[in-house]
């Protein structure tokens, strides 16, 4: 059995997704620091960022910059932040996170009860977003 990760993107799990191509995807964390947290997971299953090929790699922080400007058009925070933690989940993924400060990056503050009106309305504002910004792989 692969991970929560490889079983979201082959649909056996839900998510909200906002981006996917051949290469990686993109979809709302359940358990969101701040609206619009999203996390960007490349489709090959690897446990640690430092274990990606170098292009992979690549793609992966490209699409997660493509989030991030579409999370600053959306939610006009003070930054986007980025994360790479890796311990919750054996499959590497990016957490991309509009922030007001450094303390919306805590972990400790992770929402596990999160609104899902808010929720969707966060997926369908951020593929709008990127759609506006002329990205052509985003997911409905």
């Amino acid at each position: 059995m692969g991970s929560v990760f490889s079983r979201i993107i082959v649909g056996e799990l839900p998510a909200r997704f906002v981006w996917k191509d051949d290469s990686c995807v993109a979809f709302l964390s359940i358990n969101p620091l701040r609206p619009g947290h999203v996390l960007v997971v490349p489709r090959h299953e690897v446990d640690h960022w430092i274990e990606l090929d170098p292009g992979l790699i690549a793609h992966v922080f490209q699409t997660a910059q493509a989030i991030g400007k579409a999370q600053m058009a959306a939610f006009k925070p003070a930054r986007i932040g980025l994360a790479v933690a890796g311990l919750e989940v054996p499959h590497c993924h990016i957490h991309v996170v509009p922030i007001r400060g450094v303390h919306d990056l805590d972990f400790g503050n992770q929402d596990p009860n999160p609104d899902p009106g808010m929720m969707d309305a966060s997926a369908q504002t951020l593929r709008t977003e990127l759609r506006n910004l002329g990205y052509r792989e985003v997911s409905d």
